[in-house]
């Protein structure tokens, strides 16, 4: 289990939204790189989901990105952790 939180972890990077504008959005990544980031058909149709990501690039949050597909994360920065019996 511990394997694939370390994997997890390894495949996820952090940014920074810098663009918004219909249907691109670019990230600034912390080394400096910057990404187009792939969107899915839902998103791009979804008014709420632009409304929210112009939010993000306001207040300058740093959003979790997977590494090999350029994508949003639901849980990026969530870590399971193993319970602990009572």
């Amino acid at each position: 289990m511990l394997l694939d939180q370390d994997m997890k972890i390894k495949n996820i990077i952090a940014a920074q939204i810098i663009k918004v504008f219909y249907p691109f959005v670019i990230a600034k990544t912390e080394t400096g790189d910057y990404l187009k980031l792939n969107l899915s058909a839902t998103e791009q149709a979804d008014p709420l989901f632009w409304d929210e990501l112009r939010s993000i690039l306001k207040a300058r949050l740093w959003v979790p990105i997977g590494k090999h597909y350029h994508q949003l994360l639901d849980d990026g920065w969530l870590v399971n952790t193993p319970q602990v019996a009572n």
